[in-house]
């Protein structure tokens, strides 16, 4: 499961959000702060177990991220602090809604792994970028030596947890308690494949 290679597909749910944005001319730094916005108000409804309006505010909050870039590439006002805001902002949500979702529903300590875990599944690029380098950069999109390689990202992240608040609130045994130890387990495998990926093809000794 790599959504990421699926992105032609993706964008055939996206691209209608993005195109109406852009026609709106909003600017992308802004749709990118209402990602960042209703990210943390689904974060805050998992908080009061207010299940169905989290689901629908991580849901827009994750149209909103995928638009963000779809825009300013339309608008063609791509930017090398649009693309860290837009990092940030990815992280913010993240962490809060893996946060809550974890302590409330599994424990301090899944939540914690799941949050890190997180944190490293994605942060472990921009690593690859200082110290490995990247073939090019076009529109703002890198293509780099992680391109594609891992299973369980961020898109696999959201629907998953989708899926499994549905499962709560329908009161299915597989609920959030679960859903959450699937998503750290997920990504804990993923992240390993990244690493040793990078270890089979980067791990020799080289002059400095």
């Amino acid at each position: 499961m790599n959504l990421s290679q699926r992105k032609n597909y993706l964008q055939k749910f996206y691209y209608p959000v993005g195109f109406f944005l852009y026609k709106l001319r909003f600017p992308p730094n802004i749709i990118t702060f209402l990602s960042l916005l209703t990210g943390t108000a689904a974060a805050l409804f998992y908080y009061y177990e207010n299940l169905l309006t989290a689901g629908f505010f991580l849901i827009l909050s994750g149209l909103l991220d995928l638009a963000d870039g779809l825009v300013a590439r339309l608008a063609e006002k791509t930017t090398k602090f649009g693309a860290v805001f837009d990092w940030v902002a990815d992280k913010w949500v993240d962490g809060l809604v893996l946060g809550i979702i974890g302590y409330f529903y599994a424990g301090p300590f899944v939540a914690t792994l799941a949050v890190t875990l997180s944190l490293i599944h994605s942060f472990i690029k921009p690593v690859v970028y200082s110290e490995i380098g990247y073939e090019r950069k076009i529109n703002g999109k890198i293509s780099d030596p992680l391109e594609n390689i891992g299973f369980f990202g961020r898109p696999e992240t959201h629907i998953s947890l989708i899926f499994f608040t549905l499962m709560e609130k329908l009161g299915a045994p597989a609920g959030l308690a679960f859903g959450i130890k699937f998503i750290t387990i997920g990504t804990f495998l993923s992240l390993l494949v990244r690493i040793f990926y990078l270890y089979k093809h980067f791990g020799k000794i080289y002059d400095r």
